[in-house]
């Protein structure tokens, strides 16, 4: 899936179950390693990392399309200005939010911590989780086609 506009962009594809065996217990099966690659005007950088469990992965793509039927609020920071993104996971390596609507789309945010977020902020407290994100702003079409294309991605990577 490649969600992307003209300043930056964001690719996340399913790699493999972190544990290649299914061992029996139905959380630790269901490890995905998500690969990443990241360009914004800051610079570009990869990932990969166990962060997402299958049933969560495929919450994404339900995201995208509720995103594209204007079904998602938009999201702004709070009182002390700290954003919360609506989609989160268990792993806060990734995550997603809403940042704007517009008629024929969304400006959209994949908020990026931990394993996934920029070289330069690797090594953070983790007091910062979801504070770096990449937004994109992309239209209806192209947020129903990525939805598509992770559900795809996913499909080999059945919930053991």
């Amino acid at each position: 899936m490649l969600l992307s506009d003209h300043t930056s962009s964001v690719e996340l594809r399913p790699l493999r179950y972190q544990f290649p065996a299914a061992r029996g217990d139905s959380y630790d099966d269901n490890w995905l390693v998500i690969g990443g690659a990241v360009t914004t005007p800051d610079g570009s950088w990869s990932f990969a990392d166990p962060c997402l469990l299958v049933p969560e992965a495929r919450q994404i793509s339900a995201w995208l399309r509720s995103v594209a039927a204007e079904k998602v609020a938009v999201t702004g920071p709070d009182t002390e200005g700290s954003l919360s993104p609506d989609t989160s996971f268990i792993e806060p390596a990734l995550a997603l939010s809403l940042a704007d609507r517009t008629d024929n789309g969304a400006l959209i945010r994949v908020h990026l911590s931990l394993e996934a977020a920029p070289p330069w902020q690797q090594g953070d407290d983790g007091t910062d989780i979801y504070q770096y994100f990449v937004e994109m702003r992309l239209d209806t079409a192209a947020l129903l086609r990525q939805a598509d294309r992770w559900d795809l991605a996913l499909h080999s990577f059945p919930p053991r």
